[in-house]
């Protein structure tokens, strides 16, 4: 009988993560881990935070030892990137004119920064930050100049200010809204990020424009000019479905999928960045850009390459380290979707959980430096135990599914 081939495409945490699922699930096949970066998988969240910082160091970055892959039976086939797929044929075409041919296929193919179009954007003192090349030449970069100016005060803008700061450069925040985070947090919670921030020296400009990024700097859409020996663009990431439009999968925000992760093709699943997935106890497909979903998704797509029954049903976390602020977020609120925001803790110190909430069901909650109470804020959501705004505000009452009215 010929052996099966598994390929994953996308050669970041998700397609690792994938990879180590299967073995440790059983499958005894072929594994092909295709990657266009030249490197072995690596974790994005440290090229924005520790190793960008120096408080990391290189290897720290890595999914697995370099040994791993050969020890599991894994074949990297890096630095060239998938150009096309045939789903017919069951074939991955590579950029390198070689094809692979697969009986199950994952596609992790994660994000890529959105490039604003202004001139400017491409100029050589621009920085984006995905890769691990971006990271090495903004540590460079903060080693050398004195001002940098940030465009987009979403979290990579912000972890770079903050990084920034650290490192003695000023830092001139210019963002289109009119605070930071604003989309993400709605405006109780992102002032708390905008105080923090001009706290510790950063110029925020809130509601600009950029019309141009010049040699001297950035030209606002009012004339103003803002000096800068190098400019950090952070507006977001769009997902990278390129190869899922080239084979005619379904693509709405990203490549859609199923609670189990499988796309409208059987013997193809997504996970990561990339996928727009069904969430059972949202009750919609949502697409999640943070770490924990490119480390917890591949282990249900494993599950389902192998013909198992399985369904991705994680509540949404992410985490973010600026200054002195530590801060973990689970679960979904959209935009403006939530009644009330509660406060529990001291907010002018910056040690408190703040919880969103429709009527009197808790959507989500955040702690800010403070510690070990993701899992009861989990119950919260899961559970939808009715609480009242007192109940959670007061600090004597347990977080656990008892805080009721």
């Amino acid at each position: 009988m010929t052996q099966q081939r598994f390929v994953i495409v996308g050669a970041g945490l998700a397609g690792a993560k994938a990879a180590e699922a299967l073995r440790g699930q059983g499958f005894d096949g072929r594994i092909t881990l295709i990657g266009a970066e030249p490197h072995r998988p690596y974790e994005r969240p440290p090229l924005s935070k520790g190793y960008l910082m120096g408080t990391s160091d290189r290897a720290g970055v890595f999914v697995h030892e370099e040994s791993w892959y050969a020890d599991h039976d894994v074949e990297l086939r890096l630095g060239v990137a998938a150009a096309g797929l045939d789903r017919g044929a069951h074939r991955v075409e590579l950029a390198d004119g070689a094809t692979i041919g697969y009986d199950k296929l994952l596609l992790a193919t994660g994000a890529l920064p959105r490039r604003p179009p202004i001139p400017g954007a491409d100029a050589p003192h621009v920085r984006y930050l995905r890769r691990i090349e971006d990271c090495e030449s903004l540590k460079d970069v903060l080693a050398t100049v004195s001002r940098l100016a940030v465009i987009g005060a979403g979290w990579i803008g912000l972890e770079v200010t903050a990084a920034a700061r650290r490192a003695g450069v000023e830092v001139t925040v210019l963002e289109a809204a009119p605070l930071p985070l604003l989309r993400v947090l709605g405006p109780e919670v992102a002032r708390v990020f905008a105080d923090l921030h001009r706290d510790h020296g950063a110029d925020l400009r809130l509601g600009v424009t950029v019309s141009e990024i010049t040699p001297s700097g950035v030209r606002l859409g009012d004339g103003t000019e803002i000096a800068a020996d190098a400019v950090l663009v952070g507006v977001g990431v769009e997902p990278d479905v390129r190869l899922a439009l080239h084979a005619g999968l379904r693509v709405d925000d990203g490549i859609v999928v199923d609670a189990a992760l499988r796309t409208d093709d059987p013997d193809i699943v997504a996970a990561g960045d990339v996928a727009n997935a069904y969430h059972p106890l949202l009750g919609r497909h949502i697409r999640v850009e943070h770490w924990a979903n490119a480390l917890k998704q591949p282990a249900v797509a494993a599950a389902t390459m192998l013909g198992r029954d399985a369904v991705y049903e994680d509540l949404p976390y992410f985490y973010t380290d600026q200054y002195d602020l530590g801060m973990e977020y689970v679960g979904h609120v959209e935009p403006g979707g939530y009644d009330q925001v509660v406060f529990r803790g001291d907010v002018a110190a910056r040690e408190f959980i703040a919880f969103w909430l429709s009527g009197d069901r808790v959507l989500a909650g955040m702690n800010v430096n403070v510690w070990d109470v993701v899992e009861p804020i989990k119950q919260l959501i899961r559970t939808r135990t009715p609480v009242t705004p007192q109940a959670l505000a007061d600090p004597d009452q347990p977080l656990e599914t008892r805080t009721t009215p």
